[in-house]
């Protein structure tokens, strides 16, 4: 039980959730639920890959105003950015100011936008596991990476896609819903 905590609302969570309500809701609404499109899933690439080497609600805290300039996520916009921009980014203390991340985000969207529609969620769902995986008991029974995110990131680099190492694909894995690593005992977890 001790990978579990039940909240102030007496229900039984994933300990990583805390005592926080956004992190709550994104346990209890998002993450681990199939997310599907090219501009979602462009999203939380981005995303994901702006949280290296930081906390995931770092990122949770910081994501209307990440969406806000970064004009929703669109990745058509995105892929427009150009010097101005990019400076306009380093100033912006409500996001994570790392050059790298920031150009990093805007090839990645020029690369979505090279693709066909759907191409990116097809592309991305193509790893998720196809048999269904024994519920993880402890945060001892979660990889850091599978075969899959390897294979995801090998993928996604040989097209070009840049911050999407295979720790980083696998947080995409849980949070998009191509595998379910909400622990046995959360009310999240279906069995």
């Amino acid at each position: 039980m001790s990978d579990l905590r039940i909240g102030t609302d007496g229900v039984a969570r994933c300990a990583w959730v805390g005592d926080d309500p956004e992190y709550m809701r994104y346990h209890d609404e998002e993450w681990g639920r199939a997310l599907h499109g090219d501009r979602a899933l462009f999203e939380k690439m981005a995303l994901e890959g702006f949280q290296a080497g930081l906390s995931w609600i770092t990122i949770l805290r910081k994501r209307p105003r990440f969406r806000e300039v970064f004009h929703g996520f669109d990745p058509a916009v995105v892929a427009g950015y150009g010097a101005s921009d990019v400076a306009r980014l380093m100033m912006d203390a409500g996001i994570i100011r790392n050059r790298a991340k920031i150009l990093a985000t805007i090839s990645n969207a020029q690369l979505v936008t090279e693709m066909e529609p759907g191409a990116l969620d097809a592309l991305m769902w193509s790893f998720a596991p196809t048999e269904k995986r024994r519920r993880p008991a402890s945060f001892a029974d979660v990889p850091a990476t599978t075969g899959d995110s390897d294979a995801m990131s090998k993928a996604l680099r040989k097209a070009g896609f840049r911050f999407v190492g295979s720790t980083t694909m696998y947080a995409l894995m849980q949070s998009a819903g191509m595998v379910d690593d909400h622990l046995t005992g959360c009310h999240r977890a279906d069995g």
